[in-house]
């Protein structure tokens, strides 16, 4: 049986100078290891759970594939260490080519920040190419996405310790919510569930818990999101990455505000 996202740990909370015993919930982090064509390729702290949708998301945002026609099969399987359910096996459709040896550098260096600032841009240039969506969204449909978004995030409700990211439509209708502990591995998850099933996301709108950083906006910029929003700030380089790629980034939206970064046409009066 697959692990639950959250699960109850004896905890003992101060509260006026009284410490009581209690039974509360806490978010599940775990690693899930992605292999390729039976190669190991990444080791991601993740919380269980819409695992596929989580290594698809990672194949497609990282440039392990182009889109989802080009996995073969995807599955989870048992680790051989403990028996958990923490692999996902990717197979890739006849005639994909995958150099594990330059994908795990590649990796490898982003996640010692081996590439920084203008650097990252071009390299992501070799992957994404500037939005050209014609997409034009309400400004009153933005500023209640937030409260969309956290309705439908069960498990942030339990713990308070999780993530969430959120796939629009123009109208404000959410598509798919998705929760973790770390941010990209929900967008991620997003992503991958809307690649499975055909969903495309050209005229999307992608709403991220948290600031938005480069790896935010790259995964954005792969899978053709044109507007990017998130309830706290940017990094400089999320905001040049999202100049660069023609994407709307907003940041603080929050109430009856927003900050917009880059593209504000996008955003229209009521």
């Amino acid at each position: 049986m697959p692990r639950q996202p959250v699960e109850t740990r004896t905890l003992w909370r101060v509260q006026e100078g009284e410490t009581t015993e209690l039974s509360d919930w806490v978010v599940v982090e775990e690693p899930l290891e992605i292999r390729v064509q039976g190669e190991s390729l990444a080791v991601i702290m993740r919380t269980p759970g819409h695992d596929v949708e989580l290594a698809t998301g990672f194949c497609v945002t990282e440039g392990v594939v182009k889109s989802a026609e080009s996995i073969g099969t995807i599955r989870q399987c048992r680790s051989e260490e403990n028996g958990e359910l923490n692999v996902v096996e990717v197979s890739l459709a006849p005639g994909v080519d995958f150099d594990h040896d330059r994908l795990r550098r590649n990796l490898m260096a982003s996640a010692a920040c081996g590439l920084c600032g203008r650097a990252s841009i071009e390299a992501l240039a070799t992957r994404a190419s500037p939005s050209r969506s014609g997409l034009r969204v309400r400004r009153q449909i933005l500023l209640s996405l937030p409260d969309r978004m956290l309705r439908a995030q069960e498990s942030f409700g339990r713990t308070g310790a999780l993530h969430a990211s959120g796939l629009f439509d123009a109208d404000g209708r959410l598509r798919v919510c998705r929760e973790d502990v770390g941010r990209h591995n929900a967008v991620d998850k997003v992503v991958g569930r809307a690649a499975l099933d055909g969903v495309k996301t050209e005229d999307a709108i992608l709403l991220v818990s948290g600031r938005t950083s480069f790896e935010i906006l790259q995964k954005a910029a792969v899978a053709g999101i044109p507007i990017v929003c998130a309830v706290s700030g940017p990094t400089t380089l999320a905001i040049e990455t999202a100049r660069a790629f023609d994407i709307t980034l907003i940041n603080f939206l929050r109430g009856q505000s927003m900050n917009i970064a880059s593209l504000p046409e996008r955003v229209i009066d009521p």
